[in-house]
């Protein structure tokens, strides 16, 4: 009996595998290799010292804290506007659409010049609220609205199509079932869209650990205050502190790292979780 040959990969597999490793190797491995080994020459007294400085830790607590609440913010209200879009048909939906899409077209200093004249004690809405006792240009909350306008798109362009794929008749389904819109919601609708919402949750966080040109205009950049991790970096660069430089960038590096691995982890779980509810 002669013996079936054996399946093969498509044509071309080498070939694309190997320039994927190539690129891959070029542009993320090498650079994230020079900085671990330039981080490992310093020794674990200088890391230290240069890595828990106060005014660098301050920086860590507003880079972290900041990116987490506008993610957050974004997971929420990107659901809202995500769900709008796909399961609604209204006049200026066309255009709302499109502009969801704006912070990815500007410039991220742009971003930061507009939000800090529109927020600034003498802008448009930093007037209005000014009387409230509300300040957003130069405080901590100013860089959380910087960081949710630049991560919104990330959440509802990830949300948009699993909720276009979700059929509405499911919902008819459970409401003729005698499910409540609470009970829909949860049992439903949510475990079918929770992955996507961890993912643009995920795309968030990142985009908001490495923004620096929309951050830098309407925080004010005080030390101990208003300064972002990526701008301590630049400063300490500029000051030709590259041991201090280096240090602050492998924390971020290493302490983003875990964190994507936790959403990851958590998203795996809820892709489970909704397969088991599913059968």
């Amino acid at each position: 009996m002669s013996r079936q040959p054996r399946t093969r990969q498509l044509p071309g597999f080498g070939l694309t595998l190997g320039s994927t490793l190539l690129y891959l190797s070029l542009l993320v491995l090498l650079p994230l290799a020079a900085l671990a080994a330039k981080a490992a020459s310093l020794g674990w007294r200088d890391f230290l010292a240069a890595a828990a400085e106060p005014r660098v830790l301050a920086a860590y607590r507003l880079t972290f804290g900041a990116a987490l609440a506008a993610a957050g913010v974004n997971a929420v209200c990107g659901t809202l506007v995500a769900w709008a879009l796909a399961r609604y048909r209204f006049a200026g939906r066309a255009l709302l659409d499109a502009l969801i899409d704006l912070p990815f077209a500007l410039p991220t200093a742009v971003s930061g010049i507009a939000l800090t004249a529109l927020y600034a004690p003498n802008g448009w809405l930093g007037q209005q609220l000014a009387p409230l006792g509300v300040r957003v240009a130069y405080t901590p909350l100013g860089v959380v609205v910087a960081l949710i306008f630049i991560g919104l798109p990330f959440v509802v362009r990830t949300l948009q199509p699993a909720i276009e794929e979700l059929p509405a008749e499911v919902e008819e389904a459970a409401a003729m079932l005698g499910a409540t819109r609470w009970q829909t919601l949860r049992r439903v609708i949510l475990p079918a869209v929770l992955p996507a919402v961890l993912t643009g949750f995920a795309l968030s966080f990142a985009r908001a650990l490495g923004e620096y040109g929309s951050v830098v205009f309407i925080s004010g950049n005080l030390p101990l205050r208003t300064e972002i991790a990526s701008l301590l970096i630049l400063t300490k660069l500029e000051q030709y502190d590259y041991a201090g430089a280096t240090a602050i960038a492998t924390t971020m590096l290493a302490a983003s790292f875990v964190l994507l691995l936790l959403i990851n982890g958590l998203q795996a779980w809820a892709v489970r979780r909704g397969g088991g509810e599913q059968r």
